[in-house]
């Protein structure tokens, strides 16, 4: 499947650089190519064409560039007008999203293509070296760079509606 797609992950939180990166560009991927070919592979597929739909079940596997993406399960919506579009996809099952040493997981993961939006929902874990934070719903604007990560309802998850994070600091020497 050749499609544009961007599978991106923005720790903005944690990096203030993802305003100066380009539209095409999250800080955490830089220079990750979003005309890159897309790979999918799991144990199963099943194509149900009059939806215009196909489910990948079992240890799949996305990648594109130095990207990927693993999941138990993903329904991947596409456009059939001119050539195979990929508009949608849905993982879930327990989803990572990694490049290079940065990675986020997730309960479930929605991209939606169209809109460019990554919304990664339900124990959200961002990780990038020894940077944490943790919440509900990370929702990830790729046109902008902007990224929101919210607590969630409180006793949920174990977050007590909050947002947390772990973060490293610069080594001083006296």
């Amino acid at each position: 499947m050749h499609a544009k797609m961007i599978l991106a992950v923005t720790l903005a939180g944690l990096a203030a650089a993802a305003s100066a990166q380009s539209q095409d560009r999250s800080s955490v991927l830089g220079g990750h190519d979003i005309n890159a070919p897309v790979d999918v592979a799991a144990d199963r597929v099943e194509v149900q064409e009059r939806d215009d739909r196909a489910l990948f079940v079992g240890n799949v596997v996305v990648r594109q560039g130095s990207l990927t993406l693993s999941t138990a399960r993903l329904r991947l919506a596409y456009s059939s007008n001119a050539g195979l579009e990929i508009d949608r996809l849905d993982a879930s099952g327990g989803v990572t999203v990694r490049s290079g040493d940065e990675a986020a997981r997730s309960d479930f993961a929605v991209y939606d293509l169209d809109r460019r939006i990554i919304t990664m929902i339900g124990n959200v874990r961002l990780t990038q070296s020894r940077n944490t934070i943790q919440g509900s719903r990370l929702t990830i604007d790729l046109e902008s760079g902007r990224a929101v990560m919210d607590g969630g309802p409180r006793g949920v998850e174990g977050t007590g509606g909050r947002v947390t994070g772990t973060f490293t600091v610069p080594q001083r020497r006296d």
